[in-house]
């Protein structure tokens, strides 16, 4: 079993305890200051905090499989991702965390479905993307015990396509033409 800390105890880093908890992992659910002890530190912060928390808690991340689950939206418009059209939210955490493993996982999801583990009559799946193959078995083992679907969708440069469905989403649920209650749902 996986030792599971989430900075941030918001809607999605609770549904994602939800998650882990399901499947008999260990879970930690961590404010601002408090220190992560888990093998996977799922980071469940808005995008805007990420410096501050990279710079805070960089040498604690050293080694640890790290899971970004934000989206780079510009909040203010919501026309728009605030990272460079070449780059990702997930590539800019790589660069500060060298020597953690960083995966790009749930940011194409809503709370609610994890926490359901449906969206519409469908298993809620987690795309999950990383040049580690060993920690995006590791997430996955966490996310399918809890119940849910893993889809290994490739190397970390994929983050850049999950963000943008990650948009787009948002976008819509935003201007009400999806729920914040459903999404999209992957069906093989």
């Amino acid at each position: 079993m996986a030792n599971v800390s989430i900075i941030g105890a918001g809607k999605m880093g609770q549904a994602i305890a939800s998650v882990a908890t399901r499947g008999g992992h260990t879970v930690e659910l961590l404010g601002k200051d408090e220190p992560a002890t888990g093998d996977l530190v799922v980071l469940a912060v808005p995008h805007s905090a990420m410096p501050d928390l990279l710079q805070q808690r960089s040498q604690s991340l050293r080694g640890k499989v790290v899971v970004d689950i934000s989206n780079p939206v510009n909040f203010e418009t919501f026309d728009s991702l605030t990272v460079a059209s070449d780059s990702s939210a997930t590539a800019e955490i790589a660069a500060a965390l060298p020597d953690s493993h960083v995966l790009k996982a749930f940011n194409t999801t809503f709370a609610a479905t994890l926490a359901a583990g449906t969206v519409g009559p469908n298993t809620t799946t987690v795309l999950i993307a990383g040049d580690n193959n060993d920690a995006k078995s590791l997430l996955a083992d966490v996310v399918t015990a809890g119940g849910l679907h893993a889809v290994d969708v490739g190397p970390l440069r994929r983050a850049r396509e999950l963000e943008a469905l990650g948009f787009l989403q948002i976008a819509l649920a935003g201007s009400e033409r999806i729920s914040w209650t459903g999404g999209f749902a992957v069906v093989s």
